[in-house]
């Protein structure tokens, strides 16, 4: 999927780089070309200078083939005119707006777009809208929110593979594996089998990454 991100902060550089990880096309549009650094040198999606709801600049990054928008700047109101403009103009069929103020995410929501209060795990969050990924909810978080611990849909290919094999994969540790019934502890030996409910933990802003990267085979690089 083509994906435009207005806004290089801290979420819009995280969210960025890992829908390149899982394998998306990325557009992404500051005011600030200095902030494109958070994005680092070896980021392959485009990079566009300017205001991330002109329309000319929302047409430079690709906005009539993306299938997916997120407002992540600073502004509130910046973030959902873009999103509206998006929606309403160019017809993009998953828009998502990053709303600081709480209070006003539910008028916004009104609206038809679905808005996301800064929150922790708002990458997670972002990830699990645009891609229409419901599986990324996490099962259990820490009460600070930094660490979660979810469970993973695994591709067919990784059965056989190695507890390591998966966790250097999907950046992510396996905490336990339900097989037959029974929790188990497994080590970075421990082959998955076929029927296996695996559950890593893994920092806020990689959860909604690692379920992607477990739904699809292993590179082959690490099948070699």
């Amino acid at each position: 999927m083509y994906v435009v991100i207005m806004g290089c902060g801290r979420v819009g550089s995280a969210l960025a780089r890992a829908l390149v990880r899982i394998g998306h096309q990325v557009a992404v549009i500051d005011r600030d070309p200095s902030a494109f650094r958070r994005l680092g040198r070896d980021f392959p999606g485009e990079q566009l200078t300017g205001v991330g709801f002109d329309r000319d600049v929302l047409q430079r990054a690709g906005i009539e083939r993306a299938g997916a928008f997120a407002a992540v700047s600073s502004g509130d109101n910046s973030n959902i005119i873009a999103a509206r403009v998006a929606r309403e103009t160019f017809g993009v069929e998953r828009v998502v707006a990053r709303i600081y103020d709480a209070k006003r995410a539910a008028v916004y929501e009104r609206l038809g777009i679905p808005t996301i209060a800064t929150v922790p795990w708002t990458t997670d969050r972002f990830l699990r809208t645009l891609i229409g990924d419901e599986n990324t909810s996490s099962t259990w978080r820490d009460p600070t929110g930094t660490v979660a611990i979810t469970e993973l849909a695994l591709h067919e290919d990784w059965f056989g593979h190695t507890v390591q094999d998966l966790e250097e994969a999907v950046a992510a540790r396996v905490a336990f594996i339900v097989r037959f019934g029974q929790g188990v502890l497994p080590t970075a030996k421990t082959l998955l089998q076929a029927d296996d409910t695996v559950y890593v933990a893994a920092t806020s802003g990689r959860v909604g990454e690692a379920v992607a990267l477990a739904a699809t085979a292993p590179s082959n690089e690490e099948e070699s």
